[in-house]
């Protein structure tokens, strides 16, 4: 199977990388967690990013706020699908991530998610492997399953609260 790399830009990230981390580990998805900025470690990315497809990996994940360039700058040095996941800051909340990883110029492609959406992002990444593994597939399926079962709970429990209104 192969591996995830979730990059992130500071260590700071590291309490939101754990969400994607716990999820691919529910899937059984091999990981590799790492920090590596855009704007302090360029070269490391860099190297990083470019070896990434020869050392097992199929998706990187990259966390980073405010300027979050990691997703982009890691994205130019791979084919490999790169998910970027803006991180919220106190100043502007995230948007200004958001848009930076949204933004990315023709040619450099990088999925986005919400900010803060580090779960999501390894779901996607799980997505992107189970193209070429059976046994994710049918993980996917039996989540996307107990999903729909927790929402029919969910409204049951609300049709049976409203009854009598």
């Amino acid at each position: 199977m192969k591996k995830v790399a979730v990059v992130m830009g500071s260590a700071s990230d590291a309490a939101l990388a754990k969400d994607a981390l716990k999820t691919l580990n529910q899937f059984g998805v091999p990981y590799t967690a790492r920090v590596l900025s855009a704007h302090r470690s360029p070269d490391e990315a860099a190297a990083f990013a470019k070896g990434a497809k020869a050392e097992g990996y199929g998706a990187i994940i990259a966390l980073a706020g405010k300027a979050a360039h990691l997703a982009g700058v890691l994205a130019s040095h791979t084919i490999l699908p790169v998910i970027g996941v803006p991180v919220s800051a106190k100043d502007l909340g995230g948007l200004d991530a958001l848009l930076a990883t949204a933004q990315m110029p023709s040619g450099i492609p990088v999925a986005s998610v919400a900010i803060d959406g580090a779960t999501n992002a390894a779901l996607l990444a799980i997505r992107i492997l189970a193209l070429e593994d059976e046994t994710l597939a049918e993980l996917l399926q039996n989540h996307a399953r107990s999903l729909a079962a927790k929402t029919a709970e969910a409204d049951a429990a609300l049709q049976k609260e409203i009854e009598g209104l």
